[in-house]
């Protein structure tokens, strides 16, 4: 089968597309043939090295845990899931960029009737951060939340499931991406300097909590709005977060099938909208990743093997 690869730490020109072996599912797990997998910015500060102390990468590293596909083989002990089923999942093995990929029966669940492969597929990470991000700043109908990164593919979810429990939101994106912003009742505000003031203005000075996507001074910019450390959340400064006491809920503490599924059927309804911004062939893995790192990306980049 074909699959991404890289040898080494490094930019774009590490990746590659290779003819692997294809693998073997073992006890509980199933292969499931991929017919689309999100990318991530996380995948290229790991490949980059740039999270060496907390993600190492083994080579030659593969890459990728977002996908989507048809489940063609079952390993012994498999369950909840068999040869045939169109399914959405995850991988921890860092392999969905590949035209096969072996898959923990634990970490799918069935796609839904009306939701797309490409939004199956990219769903998991930036679905559940977003997921995790507003369950970490609990807004309710009287609560402002600010969302930092509000138009790119975690903070285009979160505000719209902040919203989804009556909370006033306010995003924080480039002017172009406003419309969006305000056709899903979000106030939108652009970034940059004297984004403080903006936000003022547009909260009437009140803001109980901060969903932070971008880094780049946002906890400290919480910190300043007079938001509770306690409901300030990022997933991009840590060491910040760590210094004011906020939280640091991502990915990690809503990864399962579980939240996955939920996701999938609010989308599938309707009721909650994964933006595409572009779809790429697998071949082309190092332009998927270059539109990616341009940034001031509207929504997900997929891969299609």
């Amino acid at each position: 089968m074909k699959a991404v690869r890289f040898h080494e730490y490094g930019g774009i020109d590490v990746l590659r597309v290779e003819e692997v072996e294809r693998p073997v599912p073992g006890p509980g797990q199933v292969l499931v043939e991929v017919r689309a997998a999100g990318i991530q910015p996380g995948e290229v500060m790991i490949r980059k090295g740039a999270r060496h102390e907390r993600w190492p990468a083994t080579f030659p590293s593969g890459q990728g845990s977002d996908l989507a596909g048809v489940v063609v083989e079952a390993g012994p002990q498999a369950r909840g899931v068999a040869v045939g089923d169109e399914v959405l999942g995850f991988t921890h093995n860092r392999a969905s960029h590949a035209e096969f990929v072996v898959v923990d029966d634990v970490n799918l669940t069935p796609r839904p009737e009306g939701l797309s492969w490409d939004v199956a597929g990219s769903l998991y990470v930036a679905g559940t951060t977003a997921y995790a991000t507003v369950f970490a700043v609990d807004p309710g109908p009287a609560d402002t939340v600010v969302v930092s990164g509000a138009a790119g593919g975690v903070g285009s979810l979160a505000v719209q499931l902040a919203r989804r429990r009556g909370a006033t939101v306010i995003g924080l994106a480039s002017e172009p991406n406003h419309a969006w912003l305000k056709d899903r009742g979000v106030v939108p505000v652009e970034y940059g300097e004297g984004v403080a003031e903006r936000i003022r203005q547009a909260s009437g000075g009140n803001v109980d909590a901060f969903i932070d996507t971008f880094g780049d001074g946002y906890v400290d910019l919480a910190v300043e709005l007079g938001v509770r450390p306690e409901r300030i959340d990022t997933i991009r400064d840590w060491r910040t977060a760590a210094k004011v006491g906020a939280r640091t809920y991502g990915e990690g503490a809503a990864a399962c099938a579980v939240v996955l599924g939920e996701l999938a059927r609010l989308a599938a309804r309707g009721e909650l909208e994964v933006p595409i911004a572009r779809v790429y062939p697998l071949e082309r893995v190092r332009d998927a990743f270059r539109d990616l790192e341009r940034g001031h990306t509207h929504g997900k980049i997929v891969l299609r093997p």
